[in-house]
């Protein structure tokens, strides 16, 4: 319950913002209202007023801005706390899983830099070469989903390998998969959602049997799932074994569409680790980075950039923020 009500207390703070400023809004516009009716037949209280007019115009847009950023910072939020976090290495041979192990060591630190935990699940290096196929970590933290999303895709570097003996630039790819961990699954039953029956025991029991309507026969109607308890010569106790079964059934229907759900996830994040997949370039030789999904996605300093996980973040709330100007985009052409 007290996730609940911080929940309620949150969304309440929310509505009493933005009413305070629709409120604002409104005074404003009857304000101006009022100078257009007092000026309509008057040109000098029109010249004579032209700068308080503006200062409305001014004020209300600014209430205008302040209003739209209220709904955006409070779009595309995702509470999950923890993620599995894999990076694969894809195209490219040595240097890929090369690539694959920098990148995997770029995330952790930027993982301590935002105070999260991390919990090794698998790490499968490559001998002889420092690299990595595969590596996966569990990273636990206030809204680590949200955060670490965007990094799900094909990564790819442009740069010469500590391999290559001739000088050449090789392109290599990496794939990162951030998975949201099954949570507990909490299961709400309302009785208006169940179809209860009653009816006669069958069956070995004793005196009761076929004398008294103790059976009774649940149907979930928003799922189908139908379960039955005649075990008890209480029809009380049989239907909390029966709810007890729904309640089984329910989560482990859940679970499944969750599984199902982490696997889409996966696949679609990682898709065939080919080049030209990429989500984000790390161009050594021009020493920049460049998120494919955003206009202004090109950063310098890579070095820096690996190292510390600062511009990172930068880039993070630049691809948060688009995410949520779409959310809203959407959410306006349902209205419509």
């Amino acid at each position: 319950m007290r996730g609940v009500r911080n929940i309620g207390r949150r969304y309440q703070k929310i509505v009493r913002e933005v009413a305070d400023i629709l409120e604002d809004r409104l005074k404003l516009e009857e304000n101006i209202t009022a100078f257009n009716e007092l000026a309509a037949g008057d040109e000098e209280i029109k010249k004579l007023g032209f700068e308080e007019q503006r200062m409305y115009i001014n004020y209300l847009n600014e209430l205008d801005n302040d209003l739209l950023e209220i709904i955006l910072d409070n779009l595309g939020r995702d509470k999950c706390r923890n993620v599995v976090f894999e990076v694969t290495a894809g195209v490219g041979g040595s240097e890929a899983m090369i690539f694959a192990a920098d990148l995997f060591a770029m995330y952790q630190r930027y993982f301590d830099r935002l105070g999260y935990s991390q919990e090794s699940i698998e790490i499968n290096a490559e001998a002889g070469v420092g690299g990595i196929r595969y590596a996966s970590v569990l990273v636990s933290g206030e809204r680590v989903f949200e955060i670490l999303r965007h990094e799900g895709g094909v990564h790819r570097v442009q740069r010469i390998p500590s391999t290559e003996k001739n000088g050449r630039i090789h392109t290599s790819t990496a794939a990162v998969a951030v998975l949201p961990q099954l949570t507990d699954i909490e299961i709400t039953i309302k009785d208006n959602d169940l179809k209860i029956e009653t009816k006669k025991a069958t069956g070995a029991g004793g005196q009761h049997v076929n004398t008294t309507d103790s059976a009774v026969r649940i149907t979930h109607i928003p799922t189908g799932i139908v379960v039955e308890a005649q075990t008890d010569r209480s029809q009380i106790r049989n239907r909390k074994i029966a709810m007890m079964k729904l309640r089984a059934k329910i989560y482990e229907q859940q679970l499944s569409e969750q599984k199902a759900e982490t696997g889409s996830m996966r696949k679609k994040q990682k898709g065939l680790s080919m080049r030209n997949e990429k989500i984000r370039t790390y161009n050594y030789s021009q020493d920049r980075i460049t998120d494919h999904r955003i206009a202004d996605g090109t950063l310098h300093n890579l070095k820096g950039f690996m190292a510390t996980g600062e511009r990172l973040e930068e880039l993070q709330g630049k691809l948060q923020r688009q995410l949520q100007l779409k959310i809203l985009q959407e959410a306006i052409e349902r209205w419509k």
